[in-house]
């Protein structure tokens, strides 16, 4: 019976804590560019330049020389910590491989493996993404939209810098691939 209690008051105090909808709910507003850095990328490489300094850039220079830089710096600094990572979890696999008598420790560790894996195989997944881009840079095609040929914007690059489809035109896959399935 002081179960039951405890877990109905732990109940009422989590349902207390817990956010409305109100506050869940996500406001979406346009990035604002500050007008201070706006000139900021005449006088800096691409390696010095900031997330902030490439947003403020005119609508007029996208996808200039030194925006290509930039992402294409991120884009291999995204590469080189997917490599690091990939070997950190190679040597934390071989350090796992301890016999554990206990079957619930052994299958604890089984499923920190398995975890990682899945982790690992997404980002091997991530990384044909980011040579494809480097591609795109290459080609002069990175930044725009592969179905309407619209700028992708900078904000959106930036946050994913493997986007190949505008906003607008990932919404229209999404909610196709909702209606209808792949």
């Amino acid at each position: 019976m002081a179960q039951a209690v405890a877990s109905t008051a732990a109940k009422a105090s989590y349902l207390h804590t817990m956010p409305t909808t109100e506050q869940v709910q996500p406001i979406y507003t346009a990035a604002k560019k500050d007008p201070k850095l706006a000139d900021n990328w005449k006088t800096k490489t691409a390696e010095e330049l900031t997330d902030a300094e490439v947003m403020a850039m005119p609508d007029s220079e996208y996808m200039n020389d030194k925006q290509m830089a930039f992402f294409r710096l991120k884009l291999l600094r995204l590469k080189q910590e997917i490599h690091d990572s990939a070997g950190e979890t190679t040597e934390h696999l071989r350090e796992d491989t301890v016999v554990v008598p206990d079957p619930a420790d052994r299958a604890t560790i089984e499923e920190e493996h398995a975890l990682e894996l899945r982790t690992r195989d997404r980002e091997r997944k991530l990384l044909k993404k980011i040579e494809q881009s480097i591609a795109r840079i290459d080609s002069g095609d990175y930044g725009y939209c592969d179905e309407t040929g619209e700028p992708i914007g900078v904000g959106r690059l930036i946050a994913r810098p493997t986007a190949t489809l505008s906003l607008e035109a990932q919404q229209r896959r999404e909610l196709k691939q909702k209606m209808f399935g792949d």
